[in-house]
């Protein structure tokens, strides 16, 4: 059987996509091009916002029309809260965000029967970490490793608590056993991820912290890159960047989760910080890693965001001087309570201080990247692109050069000059 997978959303399912592959072929059946003609096709999906439930939508929509004779298995987090939302969508088999392994079977098994299954539990009654093979079946440079699932931040604008469950942590060994066998893949790079990775070991006996995980890690495969997964500011204390800056092969690069700058829409949020504390863990790494890219997202327009607050948001990320940033227009999110707070803000104020935001942060970019002119940085090099060949630096700068097929290889390269989204470079001889 010829199965095509779809992933919608964050890292952690697109770990989960690779993962069902992996299952896949290993009971002997093949992963197809999902624009092709496949026997099933599997929609992993995202629910983080209100537009994110609408893309869902619009993907299975299209895959019921485009092969209305096929098995069509939908799981992830869409259909973990809002499983009628499926109903009239010609779905054949409903997962959600755990069960991978039952819900393939399904799949398979409808392939025989044509026989609709459900395979959803509770997800606030989850205890146990999943465990799903690592690694991709393509040659990749960058492998990613889950660690850890499930929050109980209960943010006020997010439905991930409700779609994930709590805390589940992989254990040490079996996160190192994994780097390992990615290493003999032939990846030269890990990232390590998660919902919310900070919370790493909450659930296991002794609750060892997420830099005991890291050490034992990193010690474990000393020659491959180790980048993380973005990171809740109150885990950056100076014990933590000790222990990480003792870490050779840990990538200078972190990104810390803030949403906004100003504290009284922290406090509207629920963010278990103010910005005071999240400055700290900026200015926390840059000393302990003289160079590094703080990266972050931010939400604008929250509900009840006035000009002031927003004002107070744009000098707050000047101040963190951030190498990089994403930038969102607040979503509804029926079922959270944001959802229902006064002061919802209308699509022109959502996107004019969209583009107010985005033009701070390109600055920063800008900047950052400027500041590497000159330098010569270690360069994993990964895919061709409009006729150069890409590759991130530590730092996670993307840098192009002219050059043969530079795949999976690591070079020292200069940096000569900005270009597009990164940097130029050329190999040093």
């Amino acid at each position: 059987m010829i199965v095509g997978f779809y992933t919608l959303g964050c890292k952690v399912n697109q770990y989960e996509t690779q993962a069902m592959e992996q299952l896949l072929t290993a009971r002997g059946h093949s992963v197809g091009e999902f624009n092709g003609e496949c026997d099933a096709y599997i929609i992993n999906t995202c629910s983080v916002t209100a537009v994110a439930d609408k893309k869902n939508r619009a993907m299975i929509r299209r895959c019921r029309r485009d092969h209305p004779e096929a098995v069509l298995g939908v799981c992830g987090c869409y259909p973990q809260h809002a499983e009628e939302a499926l109903e009239g969508l010609g779905v054949d088999v409903i997962g959600g965000s755990s069960r991978r392994e039952t819900f393939l079977e399904q799949v398979l098994q409808c392939l025989q029967t044509r026989e609709n299954a459900r395979v959803l539990d509770e997800a606030l009654k989850r205890r146990s970490f999943e465990v799903l093979p690592a690694g991709g079946l393509e040659g990749r440079t960058r492998a990613m490793l889950k660690v850890q699932d499930g929050c109980v931040n209960f943010c006020t604008y997010c439905i991930i608590p409700y779609t994930r469950g709590p805390i589940r942590s992989a254990p040490a060994a079996l996160a190192v056993e994994q780097a390992k066998q990615l290493k003999e893949q032939g990846y030269r790079e890990i990232v390590v991820t998660g919902i919310e990775i900070a919370s790493w070991g909450a659930d296991l006996p002794g609750k060892p912290g997420l830099g005991e995980l890291l050490q034992a890690v990193c010690e474990a495969v000393p020659d491959m890159r180790i980048r993380l997964g973005s990171l809740e500011p109150r885990i950056i204390t100076g014990d933590f960047c000790q222990r990480l800056a003792a870490l050779p092969n840990i990538c200078p690069q972190f990104h810390l989760s803030m949403q906004s700058g100003c504290d009284s829409v922290l406090a509207r949020m629920r963010r278990k910080y103010d910005s005071a504390r999240y400055l700290e863990s900026v200015n926390l790494l840059k000393a302990y890693f003289p160079g590094c890219a703080v990266t972050t997202d931010m939400i604008v327009a929250f509900p009840g965001e006035t000009e002031e607050e927003f004002l107070q948001s744009l000098d707050f990320i000047k101040k963190c001087g951030f190498a990089d940033m994403h930038i969102f227009p607040y979503s509804r999110r029926p079922g959270t309570p944001a959802d229902k707070m006064p002061g919802q803000l209308s699509n022109a104020v959502k996107e004019e201080r969209s583009r107010r935001a985005i033009a701070v942060a390109q600055k920063m970019s800008q900047d950052y990247r400027s500041a590497q002119i000159g330098s010569v940085q270690q360069v994993l090099f990964e895919e061709p692109q409009d006729g150069y060949f890409v590759g991130h630096t530590p730092n996670y700068i993307k840098v192009y050069i002219k050059g043969e097929d530079l795949h999976n290889q690591i070079k020292a390269v200069e940096i000569t000059e900005l270009y597009a989204d990164g940097v130029l470079g050329q190999i040093v001889s």
